[in-house]
C-alpha cells in the first residue's frame, strides 16, 4: 500500500527572477512512500530551467546566511540583572565557531583572554581586547573567532575582582 501526500508551495520570486504576474512561481509537490518506507518525490513546475536555478542560487546563499548567523555563540557582558557577570559564563563551541560578547549591563567591559589559561602557542594579543579597549555603551559587541581545540579563560579586566571570569572549550 502507497501513501500519497501531496502540497502546492509558493516560491517568492527573488531578484532577477521574472515568472508570472504576482512575482511568484507556483510548484506542486507530491510525496509517495511505499510500504518498504522509501519516499520517492515528483515536483511539477512551469519554470524554465535558468528560473529555476536562479532560485536554488538564491534559496542556497539564503540558507547559507542563515546558518553562518546561526553558529555563533553570544555571551551577554553583565547579566539582566546587573550584576557582573558573563551570561553565560561557561560554554563549549565548535573550532571557528564565531564568539560575540554583546555589552548589556554594568559597564564599561573588555574581554581579555588569560594568557596562561589558553592551550599552548596561541597568542592570547591576537584574541583578546586590550586593556585599555572598552565597550561602552549597551549593544556593544567584540567579536572572536577560536580555532584551536582546548580550554580557554578570559576575563573583564575592570571587573575580575569582582569575579567577571569565563570559560570557553573548543572541541
Amino acid at each position: 500500500m502507497a501513501t500519497v501526500n501531496s502540497a502546492a508551495v509558493t516560491i517568492p520570486s527573488f531578484c532577477g527572477l521574472k515568472v508570472g504576474s504576482a512575482g511568484a512561481v507556483k510548484v506542486k509537490v507530491a510525496a509517495v512512500t511505499t510500504k518498504q518506507r522509501r519516499a520517492r518525490l515528483t515536483v511539477k513546475a512551469s519554470l524554465r530551467l535558468k528560473e529555476v536555478g536562479v532560485a536554488v542560487v538564491a534559496t542556497a546563499a539564503s540558507a547559507v546566511l542563515l546558518a553562518s548567523n546561526a553558529l555563533a555563540q553570544e555571551v551577554l557582558l553583565g547579566a539582566p540583572d546587573g550584576s557582573l557577570a558573563f551570561v553565560p559564563s561557561e560554554f563549549n563551541v565548535a573550532p571557528g565557531e564565531k564568539i560575540v560578547f554583546k555589552n548589556n549591563a554594568g559597564f564599561p567591559h573588555n574581554v581579555v583572554f588569560d594568557e596562561d589559561g589558553v592551550p599552548a602557542g596561541v597568542d592570547v594579543s591576537t584574541i583578546s581586547m586590550s586593556d585599555e579597549d572598552l565597550l561602552n555603551a549597551p549593544g556593544e559587541t567584540y567579536s572572536v573567532t577560536l580555532t584551536k581545540p582546548g580550554t580557554y579563560y578570559f576575563y573583564c579586566s575592570p571587573h575580575q575582582g569582582a569575579g567577571m571570569v569565563g570559560k570557553v572549550t573548543v572541541n
